[in-house]
């Protein structure tokens, strides 16, 4: 298995974005399942993801799939009292750092409360205060 997928799942779960942030691509882009939208750039995206482990609870990937750059990581979480499932979608760079990492999830309920409870966290960082301003 490849290094970088490896610590990933050591460390995606934890909410620390620091740590996160070592295995991004600096223009790594991330798209989530919460909304039809594209995260770019290694902090927004480190910062999106430390919330995202703090959201989740009793989280665990259940099945990594994949070779070379294309990888798969299926996962079970909590959201609240909800029980959700989902798969990583990720690419590598030629650096091994993740370039894409795309999120998909289900049941509905699950992923709108993990839409609540992200708009929530992220509306007090100052980080993607920072990023949303940059954007205006």
């Amino acid at each position: 298995m490849h290094p970088t997928i490896s610590t990933l799942q050591q460390v995606v779960a934890s909410g620390e974005d620091s740590r996160i942030a070592a295995l991004l691509a600096e223009d790594v882009r991330f798209l989530p399942p919460t909304y039809w939208a594209t995260w770019t750039g290694r902090a927004p995206v480190a910062a999106v993801l430390g919330h995202v482990g703090q959201v989740f609870s009793d989280f665990r990937y259940r099945r990594v799939m994949g070779a070379g750059r294309d990888w798969a990581l299926e996962f079970e979480c909590k959201i609240g009292d909800l029980d959700a499932v989902g798969v990583d979608l990720l690419t590598l760079d030629d650096d091994g750092l993740i370039a894409v990492f795309e999120v998909a999830m289900r049941p509905l309920k699950s992923v709108a409360a993990l839409r609540t409870a992200m708009n929530e966290r992220v509306q007090g960082d100052p980080r993607f205060l920072a990023y949303r301003d940059a954007l205006r």
